[in-house]
């Protein structure tokens, strides 16, 4: 079988090279899986300045955000002012086969689209929270966390859908109405949170400090703005290549992160969409939720402000 081949006109090579040393999987089983699974990610990338993870042969991984120069005039482009690197930036848009096969002729493994589309006018177009079970803590754990949101979100009115991250945890996605403001998204985001943590302090914790969570499962509510998450069905560089997978939520205690490979997730979905049947309608916030959540200080600035704090108190004790 030869290393090289050519599909929708983009020339794949050395397709037989391991992807990292812990993969279990070669660039071809990288691009067989994405080519497989097209029709079901590229939905959920259309029209989404992406970031990509890519792991270049004896590199260690790291994310790509602007096109290198060498990227054919094929694939769509949008420039997009980074405000934190106070530059112009080129995303791509993976809105078809040919640049989803280029990215993973390029050794992209993880694709993390924007939460607003290319019209950032109409708003996120999602809420999303994302869970990570304590260090050392069985996956069940964060499946637990979960739960807890998902009765507080039916509390307020609202419904979400539920995925591995394809690492440890899970994410669970609240589809928005479209014009609903990025700041009153990220204020609901962290109502959301702080009601699923009312409802079982002894599980949960909102605490960004890693330390201050003493062994529960992190609420973490920071996935608003220009942040990005890794998309349903995308590879992930972790053991085994392991894939961010949609789960219903009766089943969720019935799997592991690691069930879902680039090597089982074919098989598994058949001719299925699990990430497009389980997602509830477009659903607007409540005011209330709104409201709670613009009085919770964003998690990322009260942890700077409380470290810096710390730190203060340890020079005058130290003094």
């Amino acid at each position: 079988m030869s290393s090289d081949d050519v599909r929708e006109g983009v020339k794949l090579t050395n397709l037989d090279q391991p992807l990292f040393a812990d993969a279990g999987a070669t660039k071809r089983d990288l691009l067989d899986y994405l080519d497989g699974v097209s029709q079901r990610l590229l939905p959920v990338l259309h029209d989404r300045p992406l970031s990509v993870v890519r792991v270049l042969r004896g590199q260690d991984a790291f994310m790509q955000k602007n096109l290198p120069k060498y990227t054919p005039e094929f694939v769509p482009r949008v420039k997009l002012w980074a405000e934190s690197s106070k530059r112009e930036v080129s995303y791509a848009l993976c809105n078809d086969r040919p640049t989803l096969l280029w990215f993973g002729n390029q050794r992209a493994i993880e694709y993390h689209p924007t939460l607003t589309l290319v019209d950032h006018t109409q708003g996120p177009t999602h809420l999303i929270m994302d869970l990570d079970p304590p260090e050392g803590a069985p996956f069940g754990v964060a499946v637990a966390g979960a739960r807890l949101v998902r009765q507080a979100l039916a509390d307020a009115g609202l419904a979400g859908a539920l995925k591995t991250s394809g690492s440890k945890g899970v994410h669970v996605f609240v589809p928005l109405k479209p014009g609903q403001a990025h700041e009153d998204v990220a204020a609901a985001t962290r109502a959301v949170a702080a009601r699923a943590e009312r409802l079982d302090p002894a599980l949960a914790t909102t605490a960004f400090i890693r330390d201050d969570r003493h062994g529960k499962v992190f609420l973490d509510s920071t996935c608003a703005g220009g942040a990005t998450v890794v998309a349903a069905y995308s590879p992930r560089v972790r053991p085994g290549l392991t894939v961010s997978f949609p789960i219903p939520w009766s089943a969720a205690d019935d799997v592991i992160p690691r069930d879902f490979t680039v090597h089982t997730a074919l098989g598994l979905l058949g001719d299925t969409d699990p990430w497009a049947t389980e997602m509830p309608a477009p659903q607007a916030l409540p005011d209330d939720l709104v409201a709670e959540g613009h009085t919770i200080p964003i998690a990322r600035v009260a942890a700077m402000h409380e470290g810096k704090r710390r730190a203060k108190a340890r020079r005058e004790a130290d003094g």
